[in-house]
């Protein structure tokens, strides 16, 4: 087997899983979680015994969790064996690890790592902007996706939400106005670079990968923006009322901080 070298993004992954799981505490973080998961639960088929999911990229299993409460068996695939530490964590915690497979390597690797036709639900979510080839990843998800009725979920950096951030945060209108046409923004978190996407061209690799849109969804519209005196604590549940129904709303979802797309094979 070829052994790929990981990337800088990556060993920030590996080296900074802490991080990345206080942040997910933050309102913030549990945004996002939270709408990416209610809207994908809106396709999601009734979980049995023999429905399988693939979480790519969990890190600390949160979402794999949340499947595996559904009823589904998980695979949780990341390279970082921190990450994967947190994951096993909360899997016992949760008293799921029996429903909750862990295996380290990279979404470059899937074609190596499972057999065509392995799973009926595929999470794909803050994946795509790390890695080297995002059409090369989906092309691989589509081939582990068992038949047109499997679902795959997947969230992306939007480059829309990036030119508000800067607008609208930070006031830095120069930063916005590059923003328009930029491929990479700046990656508060770890401090480094991530690819940014439009919903056209997450649209354009989605069917070259053969994969067919189902839903399209925008996550954090507004909560990144509201006033100060708008506590994002105290009113999370107003604000993740609001955001639901803002994300179904073409016109809304435009602006999102980040891109969501539900999508399903293309052929049997």
């Amino acid at each position: 087997m070829k052994k790929i070298s990981a990337s800088p993004e990556q060993k920030r992954f590996r080296n900074e899983a802490e991080k990345y799981a206080n942040y997910l505490e933050t309102p913030e973080g549990r945004l996002r979680i939270d709408l990416a998961f209610a809207n994908l639960q809106d396709l999601l088929p009734r979980a049995t015994a023999s429905l399988c999911a693939l979480d790519v990229g969990g890190g600390t299993g949160a979402l794999a969790v949340r499947l595996a409460r559904l009823g589904f068996h998980v695979t949780l695939l990341d390279p970082s064996a921190p990450m994967l530490d947190f994951a096993r964590r909360s899997a016992y915690e949760a008293e799921f690890a029996e429903r909750i497979a862990l295996r380290q390597g990279d979404a470059a690797e899937m074609s190596n790592l499972f057999p065509a036709g392995s799973f009926d639900v595929v999470i794909c979510h803050n994946v795509l902007e790390f890695v080297d080839d995002p059409g090369a990843v989906l092309g691989d998800i589509s081939r582990v996706m068992r038949g047109p009725s499997a679902t795959l979920s997947v969230l992306v950096r939007s480059q829309t939400g990036e030119v508000l951030k800067a607008a609208l945060q930070t006031g830095d209108l120069a930063a916005a106005e590059i923003g328009l046409t930029a491929e990479w923004g700046q990656e508060s978190l770890y401090e480094g670079k991530v690819r940014l996407f439009t919903v056209e061209s997450l649209k354009t690799i989605l069917k070259e990968a053969s994969l067919t849109l189902a839903a399209e969804r925008g996550v954090r519209v507004l909560a990144d923006y509201v006033p100060p005196q708008v506590s994002r604590s105290a009113q999370y549940e107003q604000i993740f009322a609001l955001e639901r129904k803002l994300g179904k709303r073409w016109e809304f979802a435009a602006v999102a901080r980040y891109i969501q797309c539900l999508a399903r094979r293309g052929g049997p």
